[in-house]
């Protein structure tokens, strides 16, 4: 049976050959559908390992390795891949320590392309605006999914819009959209506002909408967890925690892991932990009220990736956490940067936003919530250098309101030979 398109409310169906990214029957969310029971006897472990470090299209890809799972009846000539995924996962015992677990699991989704997990996506929403003879693609974005869509999208000899808003956008993201040569426009808007924008201009013009609203987004998102699961030779974790923005991969990750589950890969399902930010932290205040009234929160945040106030996946995010008895927590920006600066002192860095993963699991660690003997998978979303001005601004005690726990000070000295051998020697190990 080939895939469809599924409305999660009232289950109608559609062809997935149909430009459409809401059901037309009562407004829901819809995902991709594979016949997993049909497929099950190739959806093995065997499988998916045998094609671990191929050399040629599509298995080298990180995505597509696990093509059964994310797009099965494709042609690979159709495939827009940059040998996305492949990341590295780290066991970080110092990063547990301060998170206060034995075991943490880091996977570093900042080793992408263009260094954040959106490649992932965009390598499987590029593909489908191709399969659909689309010339132009379009999002709103804080700054990652405009980088990563521009260079698909040039990948693909398409046209990139990006909506990006006026004021606080990381440089490290802004200048990969314009380099990759998409045509930028800076509104005096906040992404939520933007992403109201680009769905009616997208319709209005026939341009291919590829924020994560996309079902095809998901789809490549959700390999993350194959491919974690993959390094830990398909032994499930306890958690798996990840920033909460969008709600896009936490949306993903409940649905591959339920896949994944079907298929025989997992015998059990871990618990999802979705970490906002204090000020942007929807999400929380509805699961801490019982899922009652949504309300949309005015998001304000150092971490720029997930200053969201409006997420457009909460339904399917909702859904993940109901799935595996899942949690949601808040952390400051004060936490964030802490943790942040925790993971950059190992060696491997991070945004901001990433950096939620290690505040949040702490968090609920204190809270009793999450064991000392858990195992834990964390996901770091986006690259060290998507935000550098954030990380200089910690370690200089420049960010108002903050106060750095770890800074590591710019020392100035004169050209004075016995003025640096005194300040090294101060610094000696």
């Amino acid at each position: 049976m080939p895939s469809s398109l599924h409305c999660i409310d009232c289950a109608q169906q559609y062809p997935i050959q149909r430009v459409i990214y809401a059901c037309e029957a009562c407004g829901g969310l819809l995902d991709v559908r594979h016949d997993i029971g049909a497929r099950r006897s190739s959806l093995t472990a065997d499988t998916f390992d045998s094609r671990l470090g191929a050399l040629d299209a599509p298995y080298n890809s990180g995505v597509w390795r696990f093509k059964e799972l994310v797009y099965p009846d494709i042609d690979d000539n159709s495939i827009v891949s940059r040998m996305e995924g492949n990341t590295n996962l780290y066991e970080l015992p110092r990063v547990a320590a301060f998170a206060g677990v034995d075991t943490l699991f880091l996977k570093h989704e900042g080793e992408n392309p263009t260094g954040s997990f959106k490649d992932r996506g965009m390598t499987t929403g590029v593909t489908q605006a191709r399969i659909l003879g689309m010339e132009r693609v379009a999002c709103a974005s804080t700054g990652n999914t405009s980088a990563s869509m521009a260079s698909y999208a040039a990948r693909a000899g398409m046209q990139g819009i990006i909506f990006l808003q006026n004021q606080q956008i990381a440089l490290g993201k802004l200048a990969q959209g314009i380099a990759f040569g998409a045509t930028c426009l800076q509104i005096n808007a906040d992404f939520d506002r933007n992403m109201e924008l680009v769905r009616l201009v997208s319709e209005k013009l026939g341009i291919y909408l590829l924020n994560s609203i996309n079902p095809f987004r998901l789809e490549g998102q959700k390999s993350i967890m194959f491919e974690a699961l993959q390094q830990l030779r398909w032994r499930t974790p306890d958690w798996i925690v990840v920033p909460g923005g969008n709600l896009g991969n936490s949306s993903a990750f409940g649905k591959g892991l339920l896949e994944m589950l079907e298929a025989g890969l997992i015998d059990r399902l871990p618990r999802l932990a979705i970490i906002q930010a204090e000020g942007a932290n929807p999400l929380y205040r509805h699961f801490s009220s019982g899922f009652g009234q949504f309300e949309p929160v005015k998001a304000e945040t150092i971490a720029s990736a997930i200053k969201i106030g409006n997420p457009v996946n909460l339904q399917k995010a909702i859904r993940a956490l109901e799935w595996t008895s899942g949690v949601v927590e808040e952390v400051s920006d004060q936490q964030i940067m802490d943790a942040k600066a925790v993971i950059d002192g190992v060696g491997i860095g991070c945004e901001p936003a990433s950096a939620c993963s290690v505040a949040g699991a702490r968090k609920l660690v204190e809270r009793g919530i999450i064991k000392r003997g858990d195992t834990v998978l964390g996901v770091l979303t986006g690259h060290i250098l998507k935000d550098p001005e954030a990380t200089i601004d910690y370690h200089a005690d420049q960010l108002p309101a903050l106060s750095p726990e770890s800074a590591n000070k710019m020392r100035q000295v004169d050209d004075d030979f016995d003025e640096i051998v005194s300040v090294l020697s101060e610094r000696a190990p």
